[in-house]
């Protein structure tokens, strides 16, 4: 079965490298020579800051593990980095509007590098910290350096469409080249040179010092809302208000919650879902193969967000459909493909290998899904809170996934993958929706409901 992973990687290479190779140019969006170099210096960054992130997750379990920690106590340290990310998340996004993205940026470098730092130590207490430390700089990584890209681009006056190339890009060189490569760079330290398993977090945080230096150096400050009288709880009950009065809004963050939400989950169910009898399975090879399906994936995008013609809000629908029915392969193989329960060890089974199949269906869904879902918050959401917003999306995914950790031995793992299916349909659903009200205008402007709001509060006062 091993030539099985050879065949999948080598046919997804394949594809990708055909895809990007015939774009003609009605795949490609014309744009200028300052746009390119204010492109490639955000890719830089990017891919920098998502190579720190990359390099330590698969070594985060195996490090507590080698510490001496149980199950239960590596679970407790996953919790709290999930959950410090849903408390500080919103405080830290509306903190990058107020006192700026930039400055929100570099305090993800600097927070994250601690994070890495108190790797070294074997301590429970000190790891924790390490914990709420990555928590927060995820908040950072997922909100702040897209809000200061959205608006450093309409800064600098280039066009909107123009944005998704960037999206596209980033996600293809984030999200697909550089995990692999980061990856195989952390394989080669732990292993080749056994450096041991805190090797990989040193590197992440040498590549997020170098990021951060490109940052101070090339990168200007923007902001969200610039009035100076707005206070913390101010910027959060204008961030709700705009959730509330917007359905647009609203459909997109519960679009983001139950997709992303689905693909945490994801994580923690391929490995046992393709070795459920302890089949040895090369988790690495699969993880680079999954990570080629994601780039795929942005590859599509990138043509589809190239045409004008084509509504982002209409092929996500399928996106949706297609990704929840890659999840309920796992179900369908249960029941149709009999299992050798005496079996143990061995190679990959039949069904693991349609599962395989399936799986990198789902990444390459979850490879256009980045792009897509950031072209319509840069359409959706406004500039004033857009961190802030973005961070709330975040809290309903984080409880979901501290609440999927927490019982993640207490259901059947079909159980799992159909309620991950039954909501990926779901945001399908929604998504038909957000395509029918997208165009319409918006009711009211960030300006208009925050002088309502500001009306409402002396009432309530009084």
């Amino acid at each position: 079965m091993e030539i099985f992973y050879y065949m999948v990687f080598g046919g997804l290479t394949a594809v990708v490298a055909a895809l990007e190779l015939s774009k003609s140019n009605k795949d490609r969006v014309n744009t200028s020579s300052a746009f390119n170099s204010f492109k490639n210096n955000y890719l830089l960054v990017y891919s920098l800051m998502m190579a720190g992130d990359w390099l330590q997750g698969p070594y985060v379990y195996y490090l507590y593990s080698t510490y001496g920690f149980g199950k239960g106590e590596i679970g407790q340290l996953f919790i709290a980095g999930f959950g410090s990310s849903m408390v500080f998340g919103t405080i830290v996004g509306s903190l990058a509007d107020k006192q700026g993205r930039k400055r929100a940026c570099v305090t993800y470098c600097i927070t994250y590098i601690l994070s890495c730092i108190t790797k070294h130590s074997p301590q429970y207490k000190v790891l924790m910290v390490g914990r709420i430390l990555g928590g927060i700089a995820t908040s950072l990584l997922f909100s702040s350096f897209e809000s200061w890209l959205v608006a450093e681009h309409f800064k600098r006056g280039f066009e909107q469409q123009w944005l998704s190339v960037t999206f596209s890009k980033a996600i293809f060189l984030g999200n697909g080249l550089v995990a692999i490569v980061a990856g195989l760079f952390g394989n080669l330290l732990v292993d080749s040179f056994s450096l041991g398993p805190v090797s990989p977090f040193d590197a992440a945080a040498i590549f997020l010092a170098i990021g951060m230096a490109v940052i101070l150096s090339t990168w200007s400050e923007n902001y969200g809302d610039p009035s100076e009288s707005k206070d913390l709880l101010s910027q959060f009950k204008g961030a709700a208000v705009a959730i509330a009065s917007d359905e647009k809004i609203a459909l997109l963050g519960a679009i983001q919650s139950l997709f992303e939400g689905s693909m945490y989950t994801f994580v923690f169910l391929w490995t046992p879902a393709l070795s459920p009898n302890d089949e040895d399975i090369p988790h690495g090879f699969i993880f680079a193969t999954f990570m080629l399906a994601s780039m795929l994936g942005s590859s599509i995008a990138s043509r589809l967000l190239a045409r004008n013609t084509l509504r982002v809000e209409s092929y996500m629908q399928i996106v949706f459909i297609v990704s929840s029915a890659a999840l309920m392969l796992p179900i369908l193989t249960n029941f149709l493909v009999p299992a050798d329960l005496e079996k143990k060890g061995g190679s990959i089974s039949f069904s693991g290998c349609i599962q395989l199949l399936g799986f990198c269906t789902f990444e390459s869904c979850v490879g256009l899904f980045w792009p897509s879902i950031m072209k319509m918050r840069s359409q959706y959401i406004p500039e004033e809170a857009r961190s802030t917003i973005m961070n709330f999306f975040r809290v309903p995914l984080n409880i979901f996934v501290c609440i999927v950790l927490y019982n993640v031995n207490a259901f059947p793992i079909t159980v799992m993958f159909g309620m991950c299916s039954i909501f990926l349909f779901v945001a399908s659903i929604l998504q038909r929706r957000l395509a029918a009200i997208g165009e319409k205008p918006k009711t009211e402007d960030w300006a208009m409901m925050k002088e309502r709001n500001s009306e409402v509060e002396p009432l309530n006062d009084a």
